[in-house]
């Protein structure tokens, strides 16, 4: 069942680049945004990373936090932070586990190939543990001021 706007967010636990297993449980009372990105180090990943960084402070004062996830290792994901600053814990999914709860794993196509992959998406969950925004097959530009809107409709 794909993670859907009103439904409660999927069950997940998953280890972070702060070193804690964070898990949906742990989050409760808290609003916060799950943004699924292909791989650290690439062109628009970064670029989605470095908007959520950029942002950082607002979502912060909207109060929500913000979660990026790939399959990368905590290793990869340290690096990736170190090299651009990020201000904000990356999630490591290498079986793909989150991915599958939130339905963000699934055929792409580039240059008429077909692979298995990460649909970038992001998803915002408020304080009760319910998705309040649902983005597929996000293109990064413009995409992380939408969802700042959305936080601050909260």
């Amino acid at each position: 069942m794909p993670a859907e706007i009103g439904q409660p967010a999927p069950e997940f636990t998953a280890a972070a680049s702060t070193g804690e297993q964070v898990s949906r449980e742990s989050l409760r009372g808290k609003a916060y945004v799950l943004y699924f990105y292909p791989k650290n180090d690439t062109p628009g990943c970064t670029k989605e990373a470095c908007g959520f960084r950029d942002l950082g402070a607002e979502f912060a004062a909207a109060g929500a936090q913000i979660f990026g996830v790939s399959g990368d290792s905590l290793k990869s994901h340290d690096k990736f932070i170190q090299k651009y600053g990020l201000t904000f814990p990356l999630l490591s999914d290498p079986d793909h586990s989150l991915h599958a709860a939130f339905d963000t794993w699934g055929e792409k196509k580039l240059y008429g190939k077909v692979s298995m992959g990460t649909v970038r998406s992001t998803f915002l969950i408020d304080a009760d543990g319910v998705i309040r925004g649902a983005w597929r097959k996000v293109k990064v530009d413009g995409h992380v001021e939408a969802v700042l809107a959305a936080v601050k409709a909260l």
